[in-house]
């Protein structure tokens, strides 16, 4: 039995001592930070209010009218909206561009080192269109196609302590100062998810129309900066850094429009969770490897007297049935061997399922102006404020409140100019410091957006 040591070097059992305790002192390094990370701040998640990452609305009027769409709202967006509606729509053709203007500033104090900091993404403009296209062929049928996006966005932050050595995986950044994940460089999310919903709608009795849309989707991650989390992972090497992957996946929508009334429309949708390939490239990032979209329905009625129309909807997104968000921040941390970074039951966003309410007005002011407003809240998806989950909403908050306002103008009768504005409100957040005992995190989230859309019917 060798114990000792041979040659000045440590013996079998000295050695393997040494590394037991080098992998514990790093997982304590580890845990300090990890929890501000977990799959992180930026994720485009935290963006938008009353809906998790998905985007409010889709299509001109659902933007001026908070989302409120599943009864009203007859553009040619249904496909991403409620598929039942399409005959409504026509024959007509939408474009439209969403400028996106997030302000996300971030402040750590008290900790007393040189990771207080107060620091702000540099991305603040964020381009996002959308189009649809919807034809009428009789009175029981119509098709159309739909092209929209989540997220789209980004976060970067380029600070680090300056502090040679101190980040948190000196065998992959040397003496290079350490980010505030603890990890070198750079340090930065970006999330995309880009759907093409060809539709069908079917009119079998006069007043209730029936739609089903397939969710053709593709989806781009890329992340950055993290390599103070490679010793929790089943794959280290597919953690952070491996430039943008693409995957594709599959879902369908389906929708019911009826006319109850004749100052009466209701309707409901419901879209299937939709599967996407696992990313090669980051699966000893992501639980299961893969990040699909998760499955949601909503519900909605349209009244309507004289020159107005109120519509409210109530949505609900199922984030609890997806690993990658569903999973609690503390999964790989406590228990690293038997739920590393990349498992299915590894670390992940700690979201549950989130509703949504919405509420839209319509007011035709003449014959070729219609004006709009709405408004929606939906209670943060985050699970709750433990430090299970509560690193997380200081990095990404998603923000309570959404008011929109904006007008549809039909300078002729074939053409038709959409504006839209809306404003993300309620998203501040600060609480106890879950990287440093001691420390305040605070983070003052304000996003502004504009819409403009084109459209021509036939």
């Amino acid at each position: 039995m060798i114990s000792g040591d041979i040659g000045g070097l440590p013996g079998p059992f000295q050695k393997h001592e040494i590394e037991r305790e080098m992998k514990r002192t790093l997982t304590r390094r580890l845990r300090r930070c990890a929890v501000a990370f977990l799959l992180g701040g930026a994720l485009t998640s935290g963006a938008h209010a009353a809906g998790g990452y998905f985007v409010l609305g889709y299509g001109p009027y659902a933007h001026q009218s908070a989302g409120a769409s599943t009864a009203t709202g007859f553009d040619a967006f249904a496909g991403s909206s409620n598929p039942g509606k399409l005959a409504a729509a026509g024959t007509r053709l939408d474009l439209g561009m969403l400028t996106f203007l997030p302000s996300r500033r971030m402040t750590r104090t008290g900790s007393g080192t040189a990771f207080d900091f107060k620091t702000k993404s540099r991305n603040d403009v964020f381009l996002i269109p959308d189009g649809a296209y919807a034809h009428h062929l009789n009175d029981i049928w119509a098709w159309g196609i739909t092209f929209y996006g989540n997220g789209g966005l980004n976060t970067e932050y380029h600070e680090t302590t300056g502090i040679p050595g101190s980040n948190n995986n000196p065998s992959r950044c040397g003496n290079k100062p350490g980010n505030y994940f603890g990890g070198c460089g750079e340090l930065g999310f970006d999330l995309l998810q880009i759907i093409v919903a060809p539709t069908l709608s079917y009119r079998p009795i006069e007043r209730h129309t029936f739609g089903i849309a397939p969710l053709l989707a593709y989806q781009q991650f890329r992340v950055y900066g993290l390599q103070a989390f490679e010793a929790l992972s089943r794959e280290p090497d597919r953690v952070t850094n491996k430039g943008v992957e693409g995957a594709t996946g599959a879902g369908v929508r389906f929708g019911w429009l009826g006319t109850i009334w004749p100052w009466m429309n209701v309707g409901a949708t419901y879209a299937t969770r939709v599967h996407m390939q696992d990313f090669k490239e980051y699966r000893g990032l992501l639980a299961g490897g893969s990040f699909d979209i998760p499955d949601n329905f909503s519900v909605g009625v349209a009244v309507t007297k004289q020159e107005m129309t109120l519509a409210l909807d109530i949505q609900r997104i199922f984030f609890g049935h997806i690993p990658a968000l569903a999973n609690g921040v503390l999964n790989t941390l406590e228990a690293p061997e038997e739920k590393p970074l990349g498992s299915r039951d590894g670390s992940g966003f700690h979201w549950t399922h989130q509703t949504n309410y919405r509420v839209g007005l319509t007011w035709a002011a003449t014959p070729n102006l219609d004006v709009r407003a709405g408004f929606a809240y939906g209670r943060v998806p985050q699970a709750d404020s433990t430090i299970n989950t509560a690193s997380f909403a200081v990095l990404a908050p998603t923000p309570a409140l959404n008011l929109t306002a904006g007008f549809s103008f039909r300078p002729s009768g074939t053409d038709e100019i959409h504006f839209a504005y809306g404003a993300y409100r309620r998203g501040e957040y600060s609480g106890d410091s879950a990287v440093f005992p001691g420390a305040t995190e605070k983070v003052e989230p304000r996003v502004d957006t504009i819409y403009l859309a084109w459209s021509r019917r036939w």
